[in-house]
């Protein structure tokens, strides 16, 4: 039986090892973290607005906390949240999201980096940092996230995520830069499946597919026994028409070199898409490996769930949090202050009662000064 979130967050976040000497510890570390949660929920942007959060509703807050010493100083609250180890904080946060939720079986799980923009800092040299999150598009919520080296990329940080994550009976989706032999054998013996997105970058993975493919649209499809689904959707003054052919014959997998390679590979699909407005249209073609067998609707569905993790995490991010526009960028501040979101994030996505959008649920939590850290989450979504 999953435990009530505020309930999880304290097991949990308790295990984060406090890095302040004795000294300087006027503050309990997981108040700290728990002002900090609270202040995010109704929109607080950095340590500064935490501050102002806390001192306004302090008589509320005394109510779960002890706060002995008060509410901390701004300086506190970044100071603790750029020495705190990041990688731990983010383990805490992975064992509090499974705490708090079951993710059933078939769950399609999107993998996806985004650049924290306002973290640079040229006067040091330091580049933005990037984050690579899981989010389980069914359940609306981000399963884990981890940084990306500064001198390395996606590919590298994607299957130490991935290890992380429990995704045993999922269905992982990433784009091109991640389909990589490594990362397709690092989710099957995951026990998950995937669908990757082959692109120009993945050679002659790419070339073959497109040829094989290719070679029977030219014919129309007339002598190809492929799956086949086709789905249109009207609104907003335009036209989508999304079309799939899938298999799983031998005969094609066979005609890919290096097919060996691709642990659990069982399907390869093509996925083209036209999109009319005021008369005028736009085609392009996407190509996909999967370790599903060929299933044309099903693989339609997975591809379009994957874009999940750019409208209801990234966008959100950046619309409703201000992420980009952030200039938290000291230590391992940016990192913190990333999983804090993700934390608020996750809550605020499965409150119910609160009508609109996360920013107006954000004004809603200000103005009510309840926190949403109160709620249980729903815990079984149907697939």
């Amino acid at each position: 039986m999953p435990k009530k979130p505020l309930e999880a967050i304290e097991e949990h976040f308790s295990k984060v090892s406090d890095p302040r000497k004795d000294r300087t510890k006027d503050h309990k570390l997981i108040e700290i973290i728990a002002i900090a949660i609270c202040a995010i929920i109704c929109g607080a942007e950095g340590w500064t607005d935490m501050e102002i959060f806390g001192n306004s509703k302090v008589v509320w807050l005394k109510t779960f906390l002890e706060l002995p010493n008060g509410i901390p100083s701004h300086d506190t609250f970044g100071r603790v949240f750029g020495m705190i180890d990041a990688q731990q904080f983010q383990l805490a946060f992975w064992e509090w999201v499974w705490a708090v939720n079951n993710i059933v079986q078939g769950q399609i799980v999107n993998i996806d980096g985004k650049c924290l923009r306002g973290s640079d800092d040229q006067k040091l040299g330091k580049r933005a940092i990037y984050m690579v999150s899981a989010w389980a598009a069914e359940n609306e919520i981000v399963l884990g996230q981890r940084k990306v080296d500064e001198k390395s990329n996606e590919i590298t940080a994607i299957p130490k995520l991935l290890k992380l994550l429990n995704l045993s009976g999922c269905i992982v989706t990433i784009d091109a830069m991640g389909t990589q032999t490594a990362i397709a054998k690092t989710i099957r013996e995951a026990d998950a499946d995937y669908v990757l997105s082959v692109k120009e970058n993945q050679g002659h993975l790419f070339e073959d597919i497109s040829v094989l493919f290719g070679v029977d649209r030219e014919q129309n499809f007339k002598y190809a026994s492929l799956d086949y689904k086709k789905i249109v959707n009207k609104g907003h003054g335009r036209i989508e028409v999304r079309e799939c052919w899938s298999t799983s014959n031998p005969e094609y997998l066979n005609l890919i070199r290096g097919v060996q390679n691709w642990a659990g590979i069982r399907s390869i699909a093509m996925i083209v898409c036209t999109r009319i407005i005021a008369g005028k249209e736009t085609q392009y073609v996407r190509y996909y490996i999967s370790s599903l067998v060929s299933d044309a609707e099903r693989i339609l569905q997975i591809v379009r769930k994957h874009w999940a993790i750019e409208n209801e995490l990234h966008w959100v991010l950046d619309v409703a949090m201000n992420e980009d526009r952030s200039r938290v960028r000291k230590d391992q501040s940016p990192e913190n202050l990333a999983v804090l979101r993700h934390i608020a994030l996750n809550l605020l996505k499965q409150e119910k009662t609160a009508k609109g959008g996360i920013h107006a649920k954000q004004f809603q939590a200000a103005l009510k000064a309840v926190s949403y850290t109160h709620l249980t989450l729903p815990t079984n979504r149907e697939v």
